[in-house]
């Protein structure tokens, strides 16, 4: 996809705040000196077996690159790839699962699209609001800045235990049960606080999103391999070689970005590659207001800091 970009034609807008240049979680268009938009789109094929679970979860993780820009979602289209033949039933409570998590997030469904295909696939595209002066980028870590992350990952492997038949039914549904959580309050927490920079950590699992934090804002982020936390039974299924196919190719593209110290074990190694799907938001904020942003935002915990730009982008100790 870089290289496909790569030849688009650039044309200048002062309105657009935020392109694809930098592979950000979304794009923002000021529409005011008062309102921008903020707009993302994303869609997969099922995490889960459950129709519902599947239509909330993908609900989640459309609407956190919203979050993660520092926006509120405010409207949805659904985008749905369904077999003709498959019944209907399970297609409903796909959009059941999903019209519920964006009403739980205030946002409104206000339209969608479908095809018939062989392989099921469903998501959003999401737009929400945003004042042009808060926009949150992954372009905006400084030096100095301390590294957050919201929830813990694992969720790639997990899904791959189970479909294995090793997973523990108490992970897969905790595992369940973090990608079920919208990032609303994670996001809401950094309201007021010296934030500089934000993103999800979704598909390219935390080092593919940290590397890209690091590139577009020309820092090198440390990052502690003891301090991340991972999901019950994460560690385990990893150990066992559960690794998703996603997990492979973040490791081969992200890979020569990376620098880790001979401590890291292999099985934590690939799971800060491990894809996550609904995961949380890294957050770099200055060091007076960490405390209050962990006090707000309980469940987040500290993984790092970012440095002065050195060799390797990234650097796990």
């Amino acid at each position: 996809m870089d290289q496909a970009l790569a030849g688009l034609p650039r044309v200048y807008n002062p309105n657009v705040l935020v392109g694809f240049d930098t592979s950000d979680d979304a794009g923002v268009y000021r529409l005011s000196p008062e309102c921008a938009l903020v707009q993302t789109v994303d869609f997969f094929t099922p995490i889960v077996d459950d129709p519902y679970t599947f239509g909330a979860i993908a609900a989640v993780n459309a609407l956190s690159d919203v979050y993660a820009m520092g926006g509120v979602p405010v409207t949805a289209l659904s985008i749905c790839a369904w077999p003709g033949k498959d019944s209907v039933d399970d297609l409903r409570e796909i959009m059941r699962g999903g019209a519920e998590k964006l009403i739980e997030a205030g946002c409104a469904l206000v339209g969608g699209h479908s095809v018939n295909d062989e392989e099921v696939k469903f998501g959003y595209a999401i737009t929400g609001t945003v004042h042009p002066d808060r926009v949150l980028t992954n372009a905006g870590a400084r030096v100095g800045d301390v590294l957050v992350l919201t929830k813990p990952i694992g969720t790639g492997v997990i899904a791959t235990a189970h479909k294995r038949g090793i997973a523990d039914e108490a992970d897969v549904a905790a595992c369940t049960a973090s990608m079920l959580t919208l990032n609303r309050a994670a996001a809401a927490a950094m309201d007021g606080l010296d934030v500089r920079g934000c993103t999800d950590i979704t598909g390219f699992g935390l080092i593919g999103h940290a590397r890209e934090v690091a590139a577009a804002s020309h820092v090198t982020l440390e990052l502690e391999a003891s301090a991340v936390r991972f999901l019950p039974g994460a560690v385990r299924y990893s150990e066992a070689g559960a690794h998703p196919g996603g997990l492979k190719n973040n490791r081969d593209f992200a890979g020569p970005c990376v620098a880790f110290d001979a401590s890291v074990v292999p099985a934590i190694e690939a799971l800060l590659y491990d894809p996550q799907t609904a995961g949380g938001l890294l957050i770099a904020v200055a060091p007076a207001d960490v405390e209050a942003l962990l006090a707000r935002c309980p469940e987040a915990f500290v993984i790092g800091r970012a440095v002065a730009h050195r060799e390797k982008p990234i650097h796990i100790t």
